[in-house]
């Protein structure tokens, strides 16, 4: 990496919505203890009540509308501003909390701020995950949303045909989905590389270090 020359990028794109700023500090904290929220760090961004607050494009508005989502889950209240601010978060939510799309709004944004993937180039977005069954939610979910503003996602894991998820990827996609292992045996192989990585997920990393997937996440 020392050898490599990496382009600079832009990673914070949250403006706080006037709504937001508007709020008394009485209604932000009965807010978190509502919701159950606990935050810790410095200068964090106050959390959004509607999606609306978070400055997402009007195409993925939209589909956060067709899908029926009417307000954001504490952790995307929280998260969503957080991340959309460029700050490395961690994130702890039960299953089934809206975590997901925590993570993969801010990275429709980031991705659409970066120049265009060239042939070679991709991913922008990887997310890392423990198992295949966590690596196929997590494709599905970030299919439907990335596929609202044209961005391109591929998922690499175990127990299918490695042919399959080479040849996709080649076709320069924005958002990777992987498991460690297959991930690591692409980067061998060269068939990707992470030169134009920059927005990393590790998703449900404490199970990653649990399986012993610590070697190969450094």
């Amino acid at each position: 990496w020392s050898s490599i020359k990496l382009s600079k990028f832009r990673k914070d794109f949250y403006y706080e919505h006037q709504d937001v700023t508007d709020r008394s500090d009485g209604e932000i904290q009965d807010f978190l203890e509502d919701a159950e929220i606990c935050v810790e760090g410095e200068d964090v961004p106050r959390p959004v009540f509607e999606f609306k607050e978070a400055g997402l494009p009007s195409k993925v508005m939209k589909r956060i509308d067709e899908l029926g989502w009417k307000r954001p889950t504490p952790i995307q209240s929280q998260g969503l501003p957080m991340a959309l601010s460029g700050r490395d978060v961690v994130g702890i939510a039960r299953t089934g909390s809206g975590k997901t799309a925590s993570f993969l709004l801010p990275a429709l944004v980031h991705i659409r701020d970066q120049p265009e993937l060239r042939r070679g180039d991709g991913p922008i977005c990887l997310v890392l995950v423990p198992t295949r069954e966590l690596a196929q939610q997590v494709d599905s979910v970030a299919r439907d949303l990335a596929a609202a503003v044209g961005i391109s996602v591929v998922a690499c894991y175990g127990g299918e045909a490695k042919r399959i998820q080479k040849q996709n990827l080649y076709r320069q996609n924005e958002i990777c989905v992987s498991t460690p292992g297959r991930l690591l045996d692409f980067l061998e192989s060269g068939d990707i590389n992470l030169r134009r990585c920059t927005y990393l997920v590790l998703d449900e990393a404490d199970r990653m270090l649990d399986m012993g997937f610590e070697p190969q996440i450094r």
